[in-house]
């Protein structure tokens, strides 16, 4: 049979409430009897009833990450387990639970979360920009419950947030091929609606505007995010009858489709066209050469989304809508400073 709490303070010789207050670190027992209570419990190999002690604190120590996640997720988006590390290092750290819930679509994440409020299953979500509808948003901040959406949302919310900034990864690319004497660059990535894509040319846009530069619509290429696309979009955009003499890449993903075309066309890089993208992985150290990046650290930015729920859940009424991580621009093989003729 188990040992139980009453075994404990019956062989320690105290009240049940007292071996509870000693577990729950209570400042009115002396350590002298917290310390016979651990000492007692130790002999008798005494395990406490962690979701007992849970359910009469009105807590489950467990918090949900939901997250749209697909085939070979790992491998497209692989942003998104970076992420989760963060949030499962700090929650580690501070005792709780971590629990992955998968949705197949976006408009299924509110029924989701709806059940874990209704049973009580967690004390707080985390939820992915994949997962996150105007709906949902609605329904955490009029029942309160605690919350962190990992992404800003497109759309009107006084939902609690964290991101990064995109926008300033798309300036910091923009800078560097500037200063590097490029005036004709082309953006090479994702869908029209793609927020993070949206962003990150805009970004771009911003700085060229700024410094008197035209970006032609040719050299603006949306494709699906995929090395096929950016193969394909590639080519078309040297085929045009003024080829750029530069190209930014939506992602890794994106510049491992574009670096083969370049290579088809024997373009030399960065003699004869430079090219930087984002993100450091999955294919930026093993690409020849190795490109330039604008890198951001989302291991971090999981981190501090999880230290965020964990005031929340503290405080429900906390808002926090805020940008994070910094980008960080690595210039490596694939770009270099034209030269000038005197």
């Amino acid at each position: 049979m188990a040992v139980t709490i009453k075994d404990v303070a019956r062989a320690a010789n105290v009240s049940p409430s007292t071996v509870s207050k000693a577990m729950n670190h209570s400042p009115s027992i002396p350590d002298a009897t917290v310390q016979r209570i651990h000492e007692v419990m130790e002999q008798l190999h005494y395990s406490p009833n962690i979701q007992a002690r849970n359910f009469a604190k009105k807590t489950t120590q467990n918090i949900a990450f939901i997250m749209q996640l697909e085939p070979h997720s790992a491998f497209t988006n692989p942003h998104m387990f970076d992420i989760l590390c963060g949030v499962q290092e700090v929650l580690a750290q501070k005792g709780y639970n971590f629990s992955l819930v998968s949705v197949h679509q976006p408009e299924e994440a509110l029924d989701t979360v709806r059940r874990i409020v209704q049973q009580k299953s967690a004390d707080g979500v985390v939820v992915h920009g994949s997962a996150t509808t105007k709906e949902l948003t609605t329904f955490l901040t009029e029942t309160h419950f605690p919350h962190v959406l990992i992404g800003k949302p497109n759309f009107e919310s006084q939902a609690c947030w964290i991101d990064t900034n995109n926008f300033l990864s798309g300036q910091i690319a923009a800078e560097h091929l500037c200063k590097c004497g490029f005036s004709e660059i082309a953006f090479i990535g994702g869908a029209k609606q793609d927020k993070i894509f949206s962003q990150r040319l805009n970004g771009f846009l911003s700085v060229m505007k700024e410094r008197g530069l035209t970006v032609p619509p040719e050299y603006m290429k949306y494709g699906d995010s995929s090395s096929a696309s950016g193969f394909t979009l590639t080519n078309e955009v040297l085929s045009g009858s003024q080829p750029p003499k530069a190209i930014i890449c939506e992602d890794n993903v994106v510049a491992f489709g574009v670096i083969k075309a370049l290579h088809q066309r024997n373009l030399e890089i960065p003699k004869d066209i430079s090219l930087i993208c984002f993100d450091n992985y999955p294919f930026s150290e093993i690409m020849d050469p190795m490109p330039t990046v604008v890198d951001i650290d989302v291991h971090d930015m999981g981190m501090q989304a999880a230290s965020l729920l964990l005031r929340k859940i503290k405080k429900p009424d906390l808002q926090v809508q805020t940008y994070t991580t910094l980008p960080v621009l690595i210039v490596r093989n694939s770009t270099r400073a034209v030269k000038t003729e005197k």
